[in-house]
């Protein structure tokens, strides 16, 4: 268990905070790219870290991440005209370039003394790319911005990827370390009765069609036996659970600062997962979900299961709630849960969303009683505190210029049961970490 303290360290990400300092050393993702459909499209509201900002895409198609009030009288520019490579303020006309500089002041005369003004003041912009279809913006002080995270699913071609976000009423801490807890899918995933495990889509879910024998192996063993490691940009997260012949059988995931985390369920050739938790601010987040396949283009059977809620992507409206949420229940079905399945609520994400959400908005850490399953869970909360107390003494976070640590894969394994975790990336993956050779991304 944490501390009260420790316990505001790892959840309070708002300005001036250690952690939300800490997040802001890194790239963030914002937006998906579909969210700014064309050039000069309308400006779209964004909150993260418990701060305002606007995005906007700007007549040459570039995305940019900007402070949302015109330095002028404060109006939201979110009400503004995007317009000719800038956006216009709608209260007196005021037109601010893609990097901020004052284009045009309509409200005082031309002369000396209108060129010095506009010289003089800056809208404050924020470094933003696009990658992976996502939108990135760095908040960190000026002059700081690191490479890119070099994640894979950002490498390959569009076509081997798709991105999703979802909202998710929690603090950002608990949804990942929903992730991180893979010994939950021995039951939260689990029909009540294994002859049931096809009908309510578990074969679907451990993507082994006709492989009965992973969900036997989870079924049968609730208590893994974990071994994490770290590497430059994280942690490798190995669960090891009891297979067949004296085997194990292995759930890979990772963990790569701040806040990405990639799923454990995927056997060569077979989609890869991930997840991004970014806190919009104390007590919600939103979860950019990206499923991957190195090796092939994803079909327009899976993109749209995804986009109906498969996997990690969520069953959601237009504006990324989720269908099944806090204010219905998930849509709870008792009967489902006493006949069926544990949680009566239909999909993994939703599942896992009801789950976290029901600790609370802000999971109260100072009453737990953690068993060795939350190996990673405390390596997690280590982590992330002592690069947050880190950084408050001067320390800049070593992951944010690593960029290429952050390609690397998760995924499953069945080795002998002398195999240390080490071997057994370097048998399923060809590196300790799980890096993935970039010559075997799709191109």
């Amino acid at each position: 268990m944490l501390t009260a303290d420790d316990n505001r360290l790892l959840t309070e990400t708002g300005p001036g905070t250690p952690m939300g300092e800490l997040f802001r050393r890194f790239w963030t993702p914002v937006l998906l790219s579909r969210d700014l459909p064309q050039p000069d499209s309308p400006p779209t509201r964004v909150r993260i870290f418990g701060e305002d900002f606007l995005a906007l895409r700007f007549t040459d198609g570039t995305a940019a991440v900007i402070e949302p009030h015109c330095p002028h009288r404060g109006a939201n520019l979110f009400f503004g005209r995007c317009e000719k490579g800038g956006i216009r303020c709608a209260y007196h006309g005021w037109k601010f370039a893609p990097d901020g500089r004052c284009l045009d002041m309509p409200n005082v005369e031309p002369g000396r003394q209108r060129d010095a003004m506009q010289a003089q003041i800056r809208l404050k912009t924020y470094p933003t790319r696009e990658w992976g279809d996502f939108i990135w913006a760095y908040l960190g002080p000026d002059g700081t911005a690191p490479e890119l995270p070099q994640m894979e699913f950002a490498l390959v071609p569009p076509s081997h990827r798709y991105v999703s976000k979802k909202l998710q009423e929690c603090n950002w801490a608990q949804s990942a370390e929903g992730g991180i807890d893979t010994a939950h899918f021995s039951f939260l995933h689990m029909s009540v009765d294994e002859a049931e495990d096809a009908a309510i889509g578990i074969m679907s879910r451990s993507e082994a069609a006709g492989d009965k024998e992973r969900v036997r192996w989870l079924r049968r063993d609730g208590s893994p036996k974990f071994t994490v490691m770290e590497h430059p940009a994280g942690l490798v997260l190995g669960a090891a659970r009891a297979a067949d012949d004296g085997r194990l059988y292995w759930r890979i995931s990772q963990f790569l600062m701040p806040n990405h985390g990639l799923a454990p369920n995927a056997f060569p050739g077979e989609n890869y997962h991930g997840q991004t938790w970014v806190p919009i601010d104390d007590t919600s987040c939103w979860v950019f979900c990206y499923t991957w396949n190195p090796e092939r283009p994803l079909t327009d059977d899976e993109r749209a299961k995804f986009r109906k809620g498969h996997t990690v992507h969520g069953d959601i409206d237009a504006e990324g709630r989720p269908i099944r949420n806090r204010a219905n229940d998930y849509l709870i079905d008792r009967e489902e849960q006493r006949l069926r399945s544990f949680t009566g609520i239909v999909g993994v994400s939703e599942q896992d969303a009801a789950i976290q959400d029901s600790q609370g908005f802000i999971a109260d850490r100072t009453h737990e009683y953690l068993v060795p399953t939350d190996l990673g869970i405390v390596r997690f909360r280590r982590l992330m505190m002592e690069s947050a107390r880190r950084l408050t003494r001067g320390e800049a976070p070593p992951a944010a210029s690593a960029p290429e640590a952050y390609a690397v894969r998760s995924g499953g394994a069945v080795a002998p049961a002398e195999e240390p975790l080490e071997a057994v990336m370097m048998e399923r993956f060809g590196s300790v970490d799980g890096r993935a050779a970039r010559e075997s991304v799709a191109s």
